[in-house]
């Protein structure tokens, strides 16, 4: 009986042996393996896990029809019907798609045109709204801190004011643009960042080096594009309110009308309000700017025929903010008895592109910005009225292996302050003269794809400046990508940017020194280059995309402010030597196959000009306010069953020399510090959130001894050889961070799309 039971058993085992077949394959996305894809029979238990190599096996597979299906973190799920045959080995094709969004972001800004990053040949950061609502702030100014590479930079401790540094180029060196219009810029370079409701924006678009050829002068250093949203795609309907325990209210409304079947709009308001002056390291001067400030956003898009392009946008932004002596109120505004800096802002901007009705792809655009300043800092006025005006055209066509652009560009600014800036040569009947200077350009841009592997990107630009004439940018940019996974990026490139010290240092503006210009400034010219790598790893545990980039600028005839020779003054003068920045930075994020995301990035720079002494030798002068090493981070974790969402992020940033004055007992060297936030998320049905958390987790602050002398602004006891002994005088440029310590949010936002 057990010998007939045993006989049975080998015949079934050797009859699924016989009728079983092998099933094998290479798990590929457009000619490239995928490694370590899950691979199974839909409805039996037949699976398994793909090798470094993207191959599989499937052994003992019983004959007949299935539906094979395949996963793998950044790639869409793949399914298809197959017949297994029996007693044979049965081979499978595929081609997954990609779904990663670092690979298939389409991005606008290198090259004037839509193109996907992965083809592009300029090295590009996108950052969605998504990306800031990890850390949610009043405007993106702000929001920048958690960008690598980026920082942006308090430029005075009373009235909070700053620009935007990239790889430690000071904020001059950095434009901003709104839908690629360079309407930002001098006096508005905040402003550019601020009041932009988040669902109106699509995505932020971050070039780290030259820009000059296609954007200009001032894109010597990075340049970050804001991209508005399409009218079309915006939520009908969105509100996002928030406020901290320090008492801060900031909210951001969105809303999408149908005006006709050819016309859409979008409304956007931003209104950012707070009143609570807080003295938390005792120097009887507010730690936080107070400001009450209101932005309308309106775009405009029109259906046409051919898909053809046409969209106009305003926006208007008006801001009260002061900061000073507690006791300030308005009735002591430009008074010398309590110290106090008040600034009015009223700002609009137009901005719009048009593409022609032709049968070539000529595109329009156009920007007009009017930024008028009513402002005092202490008893000094300073009242500046600026306007920026630009008009461009470009044709687009491709011909063969050449993507080509060419195209014209003319800029006009127009700038008036109350200052010596604006004042005749006269010295005895000295008359007000705006400055006022035209820039007419021509570019050429051919982006050739040599082939799959190799791409090529050429650029040239000349612009006939009214103060300068002629100057001539080049631009080159290679790309080669050995396979799907790695790219290498080269980029190389000139530029050149002429000075003007009341709309782009605020120090100079504030009355706490005096500038000294000692000679007539020239223009400064810098040689870029950046030497970028990206790789994409697909793993067991999720998906990897790795960034580096080598850095390079050198500077002649750059201007420096000197703020140690005389404590009383700013002097400016071009440098007697050379500048250079360079560096090398990097960014890992890696998307697990369970819902967390982590991403960390590092900057290492070194930022230093040679300087000729009295002696005719170089000497070498590190940077002002630039750290060597600074580094981002952050963690994203979604509870999936509760719909709640964890988010953490900080940043780090390294000492950076700081402005001392004669006799300085302070230190030279600011300290390491970093600031650290944490954040809820609970999402509900129909487009609810409800976030809370903490920011500045450490409750880190720059010293007490920030301001100097902050108990006689005024310095009306600065002769007192008892209580001054050093004859020190009221100074506020020793500063490098925000003086707001840890608060909590809270908010809640809704979106019906």
């Amino acid at each position: 009986m057990l010998f007939r039971a045993y006989i049975l058993m080998l015949f079934v085992v050797l009859t699924v042996s016989v009728n079983a077949a092998i099933l094998k394959g290479t798990v590929k996305s457009k000619s490239e393996p995928v490694p370590f894809a899950n691979v199974g029979l839909v409805g039996t238990t037949i699976g398994v896990a793909a090798d470094v190599n993207g191959f599989f096996e499937l052994k003992n597979v019983p004959a007949g029809n299935y539906t094979i299906q395949i996963s793998a973190v950044g790639f869409k799920n793949y399914r298809k019907t197959i017949v297994v045959e029996e007693g044979k080995t049965n081979y499978v094709n595929t081609n997954l798609e990609s779904t990663s969004t670092e690979m298939d972001e389409f991005v606008i800004t290198g090259t004037l045109k839509e193109v996907s990053i992965k083809e592009s040949a300029v090295p590009i950061k996108v950052y969605k709204p998504a990306y800031f609502k990890k850390n949610p702030t009043p405007a993106l100014f702000e929001a920048l801190q958690i960008v690598n590479g980026v920082r942006p930079q308090i430029n005075c401790s009373v009235c909070n004011t700053g620009d935007i540094h990239i790889n430690g180029m000071e904020g001059a060196y950095t434009m901003i643009t709104i839908d690629g219009m360079p309407i930002v810029g001098g006096l508005s370079t905040v402003y550019g960042l601020n009041g932009i409701p988040n669902s109106m924006i699509a995505q932020m678009e971050v070039v780290k080096g030259p820009a000059s050829t296609l954007f200009g002068s001032e894109a010597v250093g990075g340049l970050i594009n804001v991209i508005t949203q399409d009218p079309k795609n915006a939520p009908k309907f969105a509100i996002d309110v928030f406020g901290t325990t320090w008492g801060e209210v900031n909210t951001d409304l969105g809303m999408r009308f149908k005006v006709s079947e050819k016309m859409t709009t979008m409304l956007g308001v931003n209104y950012f309000h707070y009143s609570n002056p807080i003295d938390n390291n005792g120097d009887n001067f507010t730690d936080l700017t107070l400001q009450d400030r209101l932005s309308i956003f309106n775009k405009w898009s029109v259906k046409r025929k051919k898909q053809r392009e046409f969209s106009v946008a305003f926006r208007y932004i008006y801001e009260d903010r002061w900061g000073g002596e507690m006791q300030w109120t308005p009735e002591f505004r430009g008074g010398d008895s309590i110290y106090g800096e008040s600034i009015y802002t009223s700002r609009y901007e137009v901005i719009g592109k048009y593409q022609l009705p032709t049968k070539e792809r000529i595109m329009t655009s156009f920007s007009f910005s009017d930024h008028d300043q009513n402002s005092v800092y202490g008893n000094v006025p300073y009242l500046a009225d600026q306007k920026i005006a630009f008009g461009q055209v470009f044709w687009d066509k491709k011909v063969g292996l050449n993507d080509l652009l060419v195209g014209t560009a003319f800029r006009y600014n127009y700038y008036d302050d109350n200052t010596s800036a604006t004042l005749s040569a006269d010295t005895t009947n000295p008359i007000n003269e705006p400055d006022e200077s035209y820039l007419p350009g021509i570019f050429v841009q051919d982006a050739i794809s040599l082939n799959e592997k190799n791409k090529v990107l050429l650029g040239l630009r000349y612009d006939l400046d009214s103060r300068l004439g002629g100057i001539l940018t080049p631009r080159f940019n290679y790309k080669w990508s050995p396979n799907e996974n790695n790219s290498i990026r080269l980029s190389t490139g000139t530029g050149y940017r002429v000075v003007n010290l009341f709309t782009e240092d605020h120090a100079a503006a504030t009355g706490a020194r005096d500038v000294i210009v000692k000679e007539e400034l020239n223009p400064e010219t810098s040689y870029n280059a950046n030497l970028n790598y990206q790789k994409f790893i697909n793993t067991k545990f999720g998906f990897i995309n790795f960034d580096m980039s080598l850095f390079y600028t050198y500077f002649t005839n750059k201007i420096i402010p000197d703020y140690e020779t005389n404590s009383d003054q700013i002097i400016y003068e071009n440098l007697n030597g050379y500048a250079v920045s360079r560096g090398v930075s990097f960014d890992l994020n890696v998307n697990f196959s369970i819902p967390l995301n982590i991403k960390v990035g590092g900057t290492f720079m070194d930022v230093y000009q040679m300087n000729e002494n009295e002696l005719g030798n170089l000497v070498r002068e590190e940077q002002l306010l630039t750290e060597n090493i600074s580094g981002t981070y952050s963690a994203s974790y979604t509870f999936s069953k509760s719909n709640i969402k964890i988010d953490y992020s900080g940043n780090l940033y390294g000492p950076m020399k700081l402005p001392l004055v004669e006799n300085d007992t302070r230190p030279g060297y600011s300290g390491w510090y970093s600031i650290q936030n944490i954040q809820v998320t609970k999402t509900f049905k129909k487009g609810w959130e409800i976030y809370g958390g903490i920011k500045n987790l450490l409750d880190f602050t720059p010293p007490v001894y920030s301001i100097l002398r902050p108990s006689d602004p005024f310095d009306k006891n600065v002769n007192d050889p008892v209580k001054n002994a050093q004859g020190f005088t009221f100074d506020p440029t020793y500063v490098y961070a925000a003086n707001q310590g840890i608060r909590g949010f809270l908010g809640v936002r809704y979106t019906f799309k």
